[in-house]
């Protein structure tokens, strides 16, 4: 990839660094490309996303953003996914690990707040917005 090309995959990580409500970083050693492309139909159906970027490039993209204490955990072969509704995108992942135990959950952030693995995981068994509306709607 020549410079021009990295200073492009910058950019596009800042911007998804700064707007997204979530991002975790994963490690998907161990897992083929057909669990790959299983592992992302199924975050753009929970309407995130996954990218596979250079840990460096993820780490000068990371530099004065609000997520940027998530830069140590990317180290070795790891994939962001990231979201604007954290809770749907870190149940996919815990599903999708509890099958696949090549998938890791190492790390992730919600705006400045780092979250570890334990914490990724009780995160997602909240209920996400829609399940709390259609609670409420049916309380009323």
């Amino acid at each position: 990839m020549d410079r021009a090309g990295k200073e492009r995959v910058v950019e596009e990580l800042g911007a998804v660094f700064a707007h997204s409500a979530m991002v975790v970083v994963v490690q998907y050693r161990g897992l083929n490309v057909a669990q790959m492309t299983e592992l992302r139909n199924r975050i753009r159906d929970a309407g995130a996303s996954l990218r596979v970027a250079k840990n460096r490039l993820a780490r000068i993209a990371l530099e004065g953003k609000p997520c940027a204490g998530i830069a140590e955990y990317l180290h070795g072969p790891t994939a962001i996914a990231y979201s604007d509704e954290p809770v749907s995108v870190s149940r996919v992942l815990r599903e999708f690990s509890e099958g696949h135990k090549s998938l890791i959950l190492v790390g992730a952030a919600m705006g400045e707040q780092v979250l570890d693995s334990g914490r990724i995981e009780a995160l997602s068994k909240l209920p996400s917005h829609n399940e709390l509306r259609g609670s409420l709607i049916g309380l009323l």
